[in-house]
């Protein structure tokens, strides 16, 4: 007779903090590093791959960096940072949807990047 016992999850036992850290922490990595250029030596992740789609991309990664706004949110993040975290997705969206040169922008322009520092700031300060 075999007992089936169920693997923990990763993350079990970790304050809902760490957790939200993790995801973020996650995300970040899929949108800003998931793999690396091999010309210019920058990673790149699906905001600049998803962003060569027109239209769709931009908002499909405005969308994924909105999230990491109301996790900041939900772990208490003042109204200037949510603004400031606000602003960088504003700005890679706009000139990211611009042919061409908001693509290379997407490249050198890592607003989920930026948002993860505001984000790891208010929570190293607890």
């Amino acid at each position: 007779m075999t007992s089936r016992v169920s693997a923990p999850s990763s993350l079990a036992g970790f304050s809902p903090h760490n957790r939200a850290r993790a995801r973020i922490v996650a995300l970040e990595h899929l949108l800003e590093g998931l793999i690396k250029l091999p010309l210019i030596g920058r990673r790149v992740g699906l905001d600049a791959i998803i962003g060569l789609a027109p239209g769709v991309g931009e908002a499909a990664t405005a969308a994924l960096g909105l999230y990491l706004i109301w996790e900041a949110r939900n772990l208490g993040a003042s109204r200037g940072t949510l603004l400031r975290m606000l602003a960088n997705v504003g700005v890679d969206t706009a000139i990211g949807s611009v042919p061409i040169a908001g693509d290379l922008f997407d490249v050198f322009f890592r607003s989920n990047s930026r948002n993860l520092k505001l984000v790891k700031r208010l929570l190293d300060e607890r």
